[in-house]
C-alpha cells in the first residue's frame, strides 16, 4: 500500500475522469454492479472470497436448551410485573394471573417494589426470592 502525503484528487484536478478512463466508468450506481450483496454468487464472488470469506454458511451452534426454551416457554421477568399490573389495573396484594395471559415461566431479572400474588406454572429461584423479599407470593 502506498502512503500519500497529499490526496490523489489534488494531483488530478483539471482531469475530467481522475484516472478512471472513459467518463462512464466511475460514475453512478451502475458501477457498483447491484445493490448490497447482489451478485455475491456471480460477478462479486472474488470480492466475497477476498474480503468476507466467512459470509456464507452456518456459524456457531444452537444449544438444545435454547431450542427447548424457545418452543415451550413464554417468559416474563420480575422487573416487568409492576408495569404489566398497572396496564391491567391490578393493585398490589391482588392476584396477577400470568398463566391466563399466556406466560409459562417467571424469571428473576429486574427489581420489584410492590407485593403481588402471582399465578404461574414455573418460576426461577431468584424470581421467588425477589418476590418474597417485598412480601409477595407465588400461587400455584
Amino acid at each position: 500500500m502506498v502512503v500519500r502525503r497529499r490526496k490523489k484528487v489534488r494531483k488530478l484536478r483539471g482531469s475530467k475522469t481522475h484516472g478512471y478512463g472513459s467518463k462512464k466508468k466511475h460514475r453512478g450506481k451502475g458501477s457498483r454492479g447491484g445493490k448490497g450483496y447482489a451478485g455475491s454468487h456471480k460477478h462479486k464472488w472474488v470480492w466475497i472470497l477476498k474480503y468476507e470469506p466467512e459470509h456464507f454458511g452456518k456459524h456457531g451452534f444452537t444449544s438444545l436448551k435454547q431450542i427447548w426454551r424457545k418452543q415451550r416457554h413464554k417468559e416474563i421477568n420480575v422487573g416487568e410485573l409492576e408495569k404489566l399490573a398497572e396496564f391491567l389495573g391490578i393493585k398490589s396484594g391482588e392476584i396477577l394471573d400470568l398463566e391466563a395471559l399466556g406466560y409459562t415461566k417467571l424469571l428473576g431479572k429486574g427489581t420489584i417494589s410492590k407485593p403481588f400474588l402471582v399465578k404461574v406454572p414455573s418460576f426461577s429461584k431468584q424470581a421467588l426470592r425477589k418476590l418474597e423479599a417485598v412480601g409477595g407470593k407465588i400461587v400455584e
